[in-house]
C-alpha cells in the first residue's frame, strides 16, 4: 500500500456521486428489457382472484416473446429514457452516500468491517431520499413499461407516444403535483431494497477478502459479492416492488386521485384480499433476473469509473 496520498482519497463527494449514477445508466441500459417483462407479469390480473383470469403471459420467456411478436423487438426497451434518469439520480445519491460514509468509516465498525445497524439505516435512507426525488421518472417509466398492444395490454394503458409527451401530459394536468403523484410508493420498495443490496454486498465483501481469494482483484471481489447482494435484494423487495408497479399506473381521476387504490396500505390490503399472498410475489423471476444482473453490472462499473477516475488523477498529481 502506497503511503502518498491517493486520488480516492481526497476524491470530493460530487464524484462519488457521479460515479454511481454513470455506473447505474450503463447497467439499466442493459437490464431495461427484462424489467418491462416484470411490469407487464405485475400488472396481470390485476385485484383479480387467483385462477379467475386468462394469463395473457404464462412465464418470462413467454411474455418477452409475446412483446416482441405483437410490438416489435425494440419495445423491450420500453420506458429508457426515463429508467435512465431514475438510474442517475437514484444510485448517484446511494451509491455516493454509501461510499462516502465508508470512506468516512461512518459504516464500519473498529475493524474496518461493515457494521450491519448503521450500513442498513444509512443506506435505507438514501434510498429513500433517491425514492422521492426521482419519482416523476419512475412513475414514466413504469407507466410507459405498461403500454402495450391492445391484444396483450395488462393494467391500465395511459396511451403516452413518448417520453417527452408523458411528462408534457402530467405538467399540464397537475404541475408538480402531478410529477410528483404517488411520490411516497417507492420509499418502502427502495428503503428494503437499497438497505439490503449494500449490506449484503459489503458483509459479502469483508467474507470475501477474510478468505483471501479475491487479492489484488479488486473487480473480481465486486463482481462476486454484488452477485450476492443482488440475490438476496431480489426476494426483500418483490412485494413492495408490486406495489409500486400498481400505485403508480393505476389510473386517476379528474381530481388526480388514484381509482383503484388510496395509498400504500389500501393497496397492500386489496392486493391481499384479492389475489392473495402470491399476488405479491407475480413477476419474482424477472425481478431477480433484473435486480441480480444490475447489481453486478452496476457495482462493477463503478469500480471500473472509480479506477480509471484514480488513474487519471494520480496521472495529474
Amino acid at each position: 500500500m502506497t503511503t502518498a496520498p491517493s486520488a480516492s482519497a481526497s476524491k470530493p463527494p460530487g464524484i462519488e456521486f457521479a460515479i454511481g449514477g454513470l455506473a447505474a445508466v450503463g447497467a439499466g441500459f442493459f437490464t431495461n428489457p427484462i424489467d418491462v417483462v416484470k411490469v407487464r407479469l405485475q400488472l396481470q390480473g390485476e385485484l383479480e382472484a387467483k385462477h379467475s383470469y386468462k394469463k395473457i403471459y404464462k412465464n418470462t420467456l413467454h411474455a418477452a416473446y409475446l412483446i416482441a411478436k405483437h410490438e416489435g423487438v425494440l419495445s423491450l426497451q420500453a420506458g429508457i429514457v426515463p429508467a435512465l434518469y431514475f438510474q442517475l439520480v437514484l444510485n448517484g445519491i446511494r451509491l455516493g452516500v454509501y461510499n462516502t460514509a465508508k470512506k468516512y468509516e461512518l459504516i464500519t465498525n473498529v475493524k474496518g468491517d461493515t457494521d450491519i445497524l448503521k450500513t442498513i439505516a444509512v443506506t435505507g435512507t438514501a434510498g429513500c431520499i433517491g425514492a422521492v426525488l426521482a419519482s416523476p421518472f419512475y412513475m414514466v417509466k413504469t407507466q410507459l413499461q405498461a403500454q402495450s398492444a391492445q391484444s396483450i395490454a395488462v393494467g391500465h394503458q395511459h396511451n403516452y407516444s413518448g417520453t417527452w409527451y408523458a411528462f408534457k401530459s402530467l405538467w399540464k394536468e397537475g404541475g408538480v403535483v402531478a410529477l410528483y403523484r404517488g411520490w411516497y410508493a417507492n420509499i418502502p420498495r427502495l428503503f428494503v431494497g437499497s438497505a439490503t443490496q449494500l449490506t449484503t454486498f459489503g458483509i459479502a465483501s469483508d467474507w470475501l477478502r477474510s478468505l483471501e481469494i479475491c487479492t489484488n482483484q479488486p473487480i473480481l471481489l465486486t463482481f462476486l459479492a454484488s452477485a450476492m447482494g443482488g440475490s438476496c435484494v431480489a426476494f426483500t423487495m418483490q412485494p413492495f416492488d408490486v406495489l409500486a408497479t400498481r400505485l403508480y399506473n393505476q389510473r386517476t381521476d379528474a381530481a388526480g386521485k388514484g381509482t383503484l387504490y388510496n395509498g400504500l396500505l389500501d393497496a397492500l390490503i386489496k392486493i391481499f384480499r384479492t389475489e392473495g399472498l402470491t399476488g405479491f410475489y407475480k413477476g419474482i423471476f424477472p425481478t431477480w433476473m433484473r435486480i441480480a444482473p444490475h447489481t453486478v453490472l452496476c457495482l462493477t462499473f463503478y469500480e471500473k469509473l472509480d479506477e480509471l477516475y484514480n488513474t487519471v488523477q494520480n496521472k495529474r498529481s
